[in-house]
């Protein structure tokens, strides 16, 4: 059936609009999740701690600042991962907080945190006591390890799971090159990427309770997505015992598919067929070189790497980065300049694409932040939201919600509840 016409001037829908989300979770992992339903049109309800609030409030320098007054909004990292998020402050170790979040957690549809195993069994927050009044709930625990196994009851963090799970180890340069030795990713990918699997599993956990009725419980380990999202380098070793190593920005599989010295710093070359090498090999002034054997396959150059990398590194050198980007661009070579930060955000690409947004603080100050990569034509994520103050809409959720009178919520607060 089709839509109705929106209004003029009204704004498009939201594709998860009337999801309520209860989300108990702190720092990367949990939040990340919340935060693309939040930007998909959920409503999240962020619980801190009265007073502190998630540990990454403090988590600076750099710190957002209101440019009129100089007074610290948020940190930037803070800002990075809880847009469009509403802060209700609750003590949770109070059997009043306690009663107060099992009360919201009845009228949410999804409730998320990375608490360790077992952590909120005491508090009557894990999923066996809330599903008893909330059947349909859906309910995501996110940890280092998983609910089970020998390593369940250990605490998980970032850099030690890259470690662990296998990306340290095809990472940074090998062992016998300058710089040599393991390096961990420069974003903390093992919890962004858990935070995307967890809002796919809500989402698809989401579906089934519409489709039944019932609600369910989301184990997400950083382990498993850790080790799942090495992809072809996992099954490099099911498919063939082949133990990757440390390539710098070499491809396993592909060749000539790293960087490249240049004049005046680097290029990043992505060559992936036959036909690209030819036309790359033009370009470098050796038309001879698809003819040769040992490169006339991809599979010819993975065999004679070190030979074929040699001889391009010597042509490379010759020519600044911005001359072989311009002639590889027109010869349909895949390649690019390595941008620092700045130049990302000056790229026209990216201005045009307008991934750099900001949000509108309480105080009428403007908060950077990134736009979600989905473009949906019929229910984008909104950007409108900025990160709460702690506790922002804490009155206004109890109210709202709860039916709490101003002064039951004057009496939370004296007792330190909220």
């Amino acid at each position: 059936m089709a839509q109705a016409p929106l209004p003029p001037g009204a704004p498009p829908p939201s594709a998860l609009a009337g999801i309520r989300v209860l989300d108990l979770s702190r720092i990367l992992a949990g939040p990340w999740a919340t935060q693309t339903l939040a930007d998909l049109g959920a409503e999240v309800i962020k619980v801190e701690r009265p007073g502190a609030g998630d540990d990454t409030r403090a988590w600076g320098p750099p710190f957002v600042k209101d440019p009129r007054s100089g007074d610290v909004l948020t940190s930037a990292y803070f800002a990075s991962v809880n847009r469009n998020k509403r802060s209700l402050t609750v003590d949770m170790t109070k059997p009043d907080g306690q009663a107060l979040l099992r009360r919201l957690a009845a009228r949410c549809d999804v409730v998320v945190e990375n608490f360790r195993v077992g952590g909120l069994k005491k508090y009557g927050l894990d999923y066996e006591s809330l599903k008893a009044a909330n059947p349909g709930l859906v309910y995501c625990s996110i940890t280092g390890f998983g609910q089970d196994g020998p390593y369940a009851a250990r605490a998980g963090y970032d850099a030690m799971i890259q470690a662990m799970g296998g990306l340290m180890s095809i990472t940074g340069q090998p062992d016998d090159h300058p710089g040599g030795g393991p390096v961990k990713v420069g974003v903390a990918v093992a919890d962004v990427f858990t935070g995307l699997y967890a809002a796919i599993g809500i989402l698809a956990a989401l579906r089934h309770r519409d489709a039944t009725g019932q609600g369910q419980y989301l184990d997400l380990a950083l382990l498993d997505v850790q080790v799942a999202v090495l992809a072809n380098q996992t099954l490099n070793y099911l498919a063939a015992a082949m133990v990757p190593g440390r390539m710098g920005s070499a491809h396993p599989n592909i060749v000539p598919y790293q960087t490249v010295p240049t004049a005046d710093g680097h290029l990043m070359l992505a060559v992936g067929n036959d036909a690209q090498f030819a036309r790359f090999a033009e370009s470098a002034g050796h038309p001879e070189w698809p003819a040769d054997p040992r490169f006339a396959t991809n599979a010819d150059r993975v065999a004679h790497r070190s030979t074929l990398m040699a001889l391009i590194e010597a042509e490379t050198v010759k020519r600044p980065t911005d001359a072989w980007v311009a002639d590889l661009e027109a010869r349909v070579v895949p390649c690019s300049p390595i941008n620092t930060l700045d130049r990302v955000f000056a790229d026209p690409q990216v201005q045009h694409r307008q991934l750099a947004r900001a949000t509108r603080h309480a105080s009428g100050a403007e908060i950077p932040t990134v736009a979600n990569p989905l473009r949906l034509s019929a229910t984008p994520p909104r950007h409108d939201g900025p990160p709460p103050a702690v506790g922002e809409q804490t009155d206004a959720i109890l109210h709202d919600l709860l039916d709490l009178d101003g002064e039951a919520i004057a009496a939370l607060r004296d007792a330190g509840v909220v």
